[in-house]
């Protein structure tokens, strides 16, 4: 017999039909956080709920399964469905895997709740507000890739209304979407980079933030492909510019209450925040070079991270595993009105399951060990020489991702959270990535010694 909407007793399948919806994408994250999915018509809505949709994890990167192997079924989270503001007649529903009736160990979605649920068990929430950065782009005439405004151009263009103006339609649309969708935009900027742009929206639990970056990345590029543009969230797409990060923008709340418990009146300190923030500090700065080869993923991310570039002037990206207060030259920094932790060496390619849930893993392990971060660094890091900052302890952050995935390996940590079968589909991807980076003769190798002996 033929599945009807009529036929459902599920108020939401009678809900999205009255919004046009016809399809929904049951989908679920790769090893890069990239959406992957089945469309499933309205009609079979109730079987997709339990888990109808079968994917073979062979067939994808980072869904670690043999050809041999059964597929996993992806179980959409109804509460978090959204209707695509590009195609309303698509809903997206991200989806946890399950193997075998039971969730899937390898789920960078699963990876998250199950760290979040430990956070939980001690009477804690992950708050988590991301501020994602990313370029505008199109070919010209020539097939260069340049930004969408001719008049933006400028040498340092951050905050240009000229250019943020020339990119209004596009970015008032995205910004709409979000709006609609209940994100509560409260800002937007022409970034610091021609053709680069920042909106920040509010904060949520770290499992919705993951959800809803992951759907904006989707998102902006859809509706740039309508527009014949381009969207990048390449870290470093520009030598010359500065890259797109993602900053993290955590806190732990009362998982009863809702209280934010990095909230403090008095901090000797000085940054605002409670001791359990500093716990929680301490926690992340332990891991730091393992966790940065999750939150800066790709080769290209370390061109972001360096102190200085082919620009004038220092980057703004962090490459010391230090923290201080509003001073944007740690790793680790704390706004000038305290009550949250901003980890400024993310970018806006990684995958925010993976790295929110290491980052909090990292973090409730300093809250268990009452460890202390030492004291906070107000200066410019920057200006420190090499003796300098090994003299006051202070270590860099992998400069390479070769770097990043031997401290991912070494770590204990890192198995711990992504267990054995993602822990090794991680490190081994990402050590064929930089192997094959390495094996790769560049243009700038060519240019310089080609005609060099």
């Amino acid at each position: 017999m033929t599945a009807r909407i009529e036929d459902s007793t599920n108020p939401k399948v009678k809900e999205l039909a009255a919004a046009g919806v016809k399809y929904v994408l049951a989908s679920f994250v790769d090893l890069h956080g990239n959406s992957k999915a089945k469309a499933v018509p309205l009609t079979h809505f109730d079987q997709m709920l339990k888990g109808s949709e079968l994917f073979t994890g062979a067939a994808l990167e980072g869904v670690p399964q043999e050809v041999n192997d059964e597929e996993v079924s992806a179980h959409p989270d109804i509460d978090a469905l959204a209707i695509c503001p590009w195609n309303p007649e698509l809903a997206w529903a991200p989806s946890d895997l399950y193997l075998g009736g039971k969730p899937f160990d390898a789920c960078a979605r699963g990876i998250l709740k199950k760290v979040q649920a430990e956070a939980e068990a001690m009477g804690l929430r992950m708050m988590l507000g991301i501020e994602p950065e990313f370029f505008i782009l199109k070919k010209d005439e020539g097939g260069k890739i340049v930004p969408v405004s001719e008049r933006d151009i400028l040498e340092k263009p951050c905050y240009d209304v000229k250019g943020l103006l020339d990119s209004y339609s596009f970015v008032d649309e995205v910004v709409t979407a979000m709006n609609t969708l209940g994100w509560d935009v409260y800002s937007f900027d022409h970034e610091d980079a021609n053709g680069q742009f920042e909106i920040d929206f509010m904060y949520a639990d770290a499992v919705t933030m993951a959800d809803r970056i992951t759907f904006l990345r989707l998102m902006i590029g859809e509706l740039a492909r309508k527009r014949g543009w381009m969207a990048s969230f390449m870290p470093k797409p520009f030598r010359n510019r500065t890259g797109s990060g993602a900053h993290f923008n955590m806190s732990l709340a009362d998982a009863k209450t809702g209280a934010n418990l990095f909230e403090t009146e008095t901090d000797p300190r000085g940054c605002g925040i409670s001791k359990l923030g500093y716990q929680f500090v301490a926690g992340i700065l332990r891991h730091a070079p393992a966790i940065c080869s999750v939150i800066a993923p790709t080769v290209n991310s370390y061109k972001r991270l360096v102190r200085r570039g082919s620009m004038s002037g220092f980057t703004w990206a962090p490459v010391f595993v230090c923290y201080g207060n509003n001073n944007r030259t740690n790793m680790l920094r704390i706004p000038l009105a305290g009550g949250r932790v901003e980890c400024r060496a993310a970018d806006i390619s990684c995958n925010v399951y993976l790295g929110a849930a290491l980052m909090l893993a990292a973090g409730l392990e300093g809250i268990r060990e009452g460890l202390d971060p030492g004291e906070p660094h107000a200066e410019n890091m920057y200006l420190y020489s090499d003796a300098e900052l090994a003299e006051k302890g202070i270590r860099y952050l992998p400069r390479t991702l070769g770097d990043a995935i031997d401290a991912f390996e070494a770590d204990p940590l890192s198995k711990a959270v992504f267990g054995s079968r993602m822990f090794a589909a991680y490190r081994d991807f990402k050590r064929n990535e930089w192997d094959s980076y390495q094996s790769h003769v560049t243009d700038w190798e060519i240019d310089r010694y080609l005609t060099h002996f």
